[in-house]
């Protein structure tokens, strides 16, 4: 906007205040006339003169500019009155609001961003001509997106006392289309096998309506660099892209992309060598890096191995290390000689490491789990793993870290680790009735972060129609500061295992148990438990698999007597846990091993082995699509003698299946029955009370069976394969507490020590309906779907199942749910 100056003088003086040319005064006084919302002090400091001073035309001018660069006003004028210098000013509107209407690809935050960048927001002047500029520049942004039909319209609405309301009004039109993408210039290769690198499609047919054909710039210019790659990791050296043009239809709804290539031809790599300073570690980096001499070219290799050079040198403290390859080529022989460029810099220091965004976790339990320590160098691969530790634990939801360099010091940084929680436990309160367990009542409260102190601590009271188990238990993960945990527990158990469709017995129990866990390394630990448990059984009908159990205990003097057995057992465990997060994992392997068995001085002899794992596999980058699978087995049986019996696996410890583990199967479905074998009854004969059925006994053809409820087994497969898809119509803000996957279920248990061959003599209807329990193909397979939410209450587990596979008395179920399940 043009200055406007003038210089007049009154009628009191009756002179030229263009004399001021030639003449300087000095002034007595300033005024500042039509000020309102901007202070007079304000306006003041922009005034380069004071009462005093001598002023002349030059001074007067360079006085209108400083106001002008305040921002403040938009029209200038100044008079002479005598010695006394009047400004006459008139203010820029301030800004009242700022709307927006009409706009879909920019949204209202982006759009605010870019007006504060040129300091256009509510309650400042209006400057109109960076309004022009911006304005300018979101049309530009429009074409690059396409939308070359967009329009803005910037209203400027007065409001009373000097203000304005600012509306921008967006027609953004219809994106062009990419009507043809045109290569010329490449014989080696052809059209659709580089277009296939392309994000960009073109000219789409009417039926892939779920596809897009939109032209965007970026993401051309995103295609021709995946082209460019393309050739430079065959060893096209030379390779270029000459041009690229843009065409628009006339109607501007489609483009045409045409990009001039020059291939060249393929070159080798001759040797590579270092300069610069590699910290005396130049033998090792040349052995690890992927580049070979004599191997073809390959762009990717050169990027590859600068990064891991940077990335090393970064362990050590040295942060913002330099690595730049500087080719030699060799035209006649088609060779390049690589010169890795080392500059390692500084070495950096951390002076102060800040954890935000805690609202119940203590900072001391973050920081544990740090291995990047305030004071010691900056080391990537510290603050990696430390992300990582902290990521793993069940109560953090997201962890990042930002390493924020300090002003006037370049060999020293803070870095801020920013962490989001998440529910850490699971409330449950509540009367229930289900087909399996029927009325339950239950009240238990977990929590893996109690109060705040990362400590675990659970409490459960779990009663239904045939069970009632009282627990309480409490873990330190960090018992002693280098890692080692140690809990504690208590229980007390009422079983009657007829009620769950089991064999019938009832068990009473009662124990505590001490755990201890060792950390071996980052990954790995070993973990040795003991409880002491006092097991009561009554009730134990006669099976053909508790027959062994009866005989070894049977107190011949009073058969109908409990068996009591005290229980020493011992736990040995190893596990592994490589995994990216503690809940809703997306990467990585958790594997466990243990062996638990009893000690020789305890009633029952036994041991059991099982190994549980699960992988998962990133398919994309944003790991929103994961693959994963899972295995677990199991195996125990008894050892030593009592009573002259060897001892098996007892059946109240065999191995169940949960209905969590083979989804699409009711709980405990899918194990073997109890056997009842008796002698067989003959119509006709007379029994000493009168009735007038007899029985054939003492020979095993003449016996039948009788199937009672499951039993278990001693030995168990469970596997799996999922893929975990995004959950649709869900905020990525919530991606990381719900979790939605398909999934594939294969289990079965079989009991090694059945034989089915003992009972070849029965009636041949009679053998022909057992099935051979020891048979471990005997799999179920399911699938489904399968939704996960880390609710406030708990983690909670809904599947929608289909069995693929399974026998002709197992019961299914098509829906499950579960609140409080280990994912």
């Amino acid at each position: 906007m043009p200055i406007k100056k003038h210089l007049a003088v009154t009628s009191l003086l009756g002179a030229s205040f263009a004399a001021l040319g030639q003449n300087s005064f000095i002034v007595e006084d300033l005024k500042v006339e039509g000020l309102q919302r901007v202070a007079l002090g304000a306006a003041l400091t922009h005034i380069p003169i004071n009462v005093g001073d001598s002023v002349d035309e030059y001074t007067i001018s360079r006085t209108i500019k400083a106001l002008y660069k305040s921002g403040h006003f938009d029209d200038i004028a100044v008079l002479r009155d005598g010695n006394q210098v009047i400004f006459k000013v008139r203010e820029r509107p301030t800004i009242a609001s700022i709307e927006f209407d009409g706009n879909k690809d920019i949204k209202d935050e982006q759009l605010n961003e870019s007006l504060e960048g040129q300091d256009i927001r509510a309650g400042e002047p209006l400057d109109k001509t960076v309004l022009d500029n911006i304005e300018k520049g979101l049309i530009e942004f429009f074409h690059s997106i396409g939308k070359y039909n967009a329009k803005i319209d910037v209203s400027i609405i007065d409001l009373p006392r000097n203000r304005v309301r600012l509306k921008l009004e967006f027609d953004e039109g219809d994106a062009a289309s990419i009507r043809q993408i045109n290569l010329v210039g490449n014989e080696l290769f052809s059209d659709e096998e580089l277009l296939k690198l392309a994000e960009s499609q073109q000219d789409l047919p009417w039926w892939q309506f779920m596809s897009n054909d939109r032209y965007q710039k970026q993401t051309v210019e995103g295609d021709l660099e995946k082209i460019r790659s393309f050739y430079l990791d065959r060893g096209y050296l030379r390779f270029n892209i000459d041009s690229t043009q843009v065409s628009v239809s006339p109607e501007r709804e489609s483009v045409y992309v045409t990009a001039n290539l020059t291939e060249g031809e393929k070159y080798s790599v001759k040797s590579f060598d270092f300069i610069g300073d590699l910290l005396g570690r130049e033998e090792l980096i040349k052995s690890v890096i992927p580049l070979r001499a004599g191997e073809l070219y390959n762009g990717s290799v050169v990027t590859s191995s600068e990064e891991f050079i940077k990335s090393y040198l970064a362990r050590f403290g040295y942060a913002n290390a330099e690595v730049r390859t500087i080719p030699e080529i060799d035209d006649e022989n088609k060779e390049v000689k690589l010169t890795l460029s080392v500059n390692p810099g500084k070495r950096v220091y951390v002076r102060r490491i800040m954890v935000n965004g805690n609202q119940v976790t203590a900072d001391e339990v973050v920081r544990r789990e740090m291995t990047q320590l305030e004071g010691a160098w900056l080391s990537n691969q510290n603050l990696e793993r430390s992300k990582l530790q902290i990521q793993r634990l069940p109560y953090m939801e997201s962890v990042e870290f930002d390493i924020k360099p300090i002003s006037g010091i370049d060999d020293q940084v803070d870095v801020d680790f920013d962490v989001k929680e998440q529910p850490a436990g699971s409330f449950q309160a509540g009367v229930a009735y289900g087909s399996y367990a029927g009325m339950q009542f239950n009240v238990g409260v977990s929590e893996s972060n109690f109060l705040g102190t990362g400590n675990q601590m659970a409490f459960n009271i779990n009663t239904s129609k045939g069970s009632d188990r009282y627990s309480v238990s409490y873990t330190n993960p960090y018992f002693t500061p280098d890692g080692v945990s140690q809990g504690s527990s208590i229980f007390f158990s009422n079983y009657d295992a007829s009620k769950f469709s089991l064999v019938e017995y009832k068990s009473r129990s009662y124990g505590l148990g001490t755990s201890f866990g060792f950390p071996i390394d980052a990954v790995n630990r070993i973990n040795l438990s003991g409880r002491w448990i006092e097991e009561s059984l009554s009730d134990i009908a006669e099976y053909e698999q508790t027959r062994i159990l009866r005989l070894s205990f049977l107190d011949e003097d009073n058969p109908d007597a409990d068996f009591d057995f005290t229980k020493y057992e011992l736990k040995l465990g190893w596990s592994r846990v490589t995994v990216n997060r503690g809940m809703f994992p997306t990467a990585g392997s958790r594997q466990s091993l243990s062996l638990t068995a009893t000690t020789p001085n305890s009633d029952l002899n036994y041991f059991k082995v099982n190994y549980d794992s699960r992988f998962y596999w990133p398919i994309s980058n944003d790991h929103r699509w994961v693959f994963s699978a899972r295995a677990a087995l199991g195996y125990g049986n008894g050892y030593g003698e009592t009573n002259g019996f060897e001892q098996i696996l007892p059946f109240q410890e065999f191995f169940r299946i949960t209905e969590m583990e083979l989804r699409g199967f009711d709980r405990n479905t899918i194990l073997p029955r109890a056997l009842q074998r008796s002698p067989l009854p003959l119509p006709g004969s007379t029994l000493p009370d009168g009735s007038p059925n007899g029985n054939i006994g003492g020979n095993p053809e003449f016996d039948q069976l009788i199937q009672g409820g499951r039993i278990g087994g001693n030995a168990k497969v469970i596997a799996g394969i999922e893929m975990i898809v995004p959950t649709p119509f869900l905020d990525e803000d919530n991606t990381s507490s719900v979790r939605t996957s398909f999934f594939v279920d294969a289990a079965n248990v079989w009991d090694t020590e059945f034989d089915i061959d003992r009972y070849m003599h029965l009636p041949e209807h009679q053998f022909n309906q057992l099935d051979d329990y020891s048979d471990p193909n005997r799999l179920r397979v399911s699938a489904g779907l399968s939704i996960q939410w880390i609710s406030p209450m708990g983690p909670m587990l809904i599947s929608f199942a289909h069995p693929l596979r399974q026998e002709e008395d197992d019961e299914t179920k098509a829906i499950s749910f579960n609140i409080s399940n280990t994912f």
